[in-house]
Formats: C-alpha cells, sequence, structure tokens
C-alpha cells in the first residue's frame, strides 16, 4: 500500500511550469541579445582609448586617432569629440561616459550608464574640466 501511494506521488514539471520556464528563459534571452553589443561596443570604446593615449600626441591628434580606431569596430556612441582630456603633469588622461537606451518591446526600453578612463585611479573625468 505504500508503494502505490509513493508511484502516486511522483511529481514531475507540469505544462504550465515548463511554459513559465521557457517564458523566463525568453526573457533573459532577450536581455542578453540587447545587452552584450552594448557591453562589446563599452570595451572597444575602452581598448581604443587606451591605444590613443599609448600613441600620445596632442589632443586633436588623439581625437582623431579615436575616431578612426572607432570607425574600424563600428562605435557610433562615443566620437573623439566626447573624450574629456585631463593632464596631470606630462601625462594626459582620457575618460568618456555616455547613456546607451536599449529598446526591448514596444515602449518599455532599458538605460545603460557606461563610463570609463585611462585613469588608474579609476576617476572618471567630469565634461566640464576639458583641456582646449
Amino acid at each position: 500500500m505504500d508503494r502505490r501511494k509513493i508511484v502516486n506521488k511522483q511529481d514531475g514539471l507540469s505544462l504550465s511550469g515548463l511554459i513559465g520556464a521557457l517564458v523566463v528563459i525568453g526573457v533573459a534571452g532577450i536581455f542578453a541579445m540587447r545587452m552584450v553589443p552594448a557591453y562589446i561596443e563599452y570595451n572597444a570604446i575602452k581598448s581604443a582609448i587606451a591605444k590613443v593615449k599609448d600613441s600620445g600626441g596632442s589632443i586633436r591628434e588623439m581625437q582623431q586617432a579615436f575616431n578612426r580606431h572607432t570607425s574600424v569596430n563600428d562605435v557610433e556612441a562615443v566620437r573623439g569629440q566626447d573624450l574629456v582630456f585631463t593632464r596631470i603633469g606630462e601625462e594626459t588622461q582620457i575618460s568618456f561616459a555616455y547613456e546607451k537606451r536599449l529598446p526591448l518591446m514596444g515602449n518599455v526600453s532599458l538605460l545603460i550608464d557606461f563610463a570609463g578612463t585611462t585613469d588608474p585611479s579609476g576617476v572618471v573625468a567630469e565634461a566640464d574640466s576639458t583641456a582646449p
């Protein structure tokens, strides 16, 4: 008698549980498909400012070099004119900050704030501290 109760008591994944799990996986997939390209672009920008800083030059030359690097990587969020240059002694630090709005569905979108710098302290310079 106990054996029959145990057999009847077996639980499994119901149809509603399966549908719920698929919905959760689908929503996570939509988020991932929208967010991964934004983070790839962010990493391309960070890589470009590191290369530009290493190459040196005037601010205008660094802006143009950044534009060349980002045009190869298809970066549209930041241009050379958007970069913030801060000189500390003889060393130039480059910072950037931008927002990326990712449409999810209908009138729902995801807003991500990105910021980066070549400064070893990690402090992103404000836009009003740009050198002329």
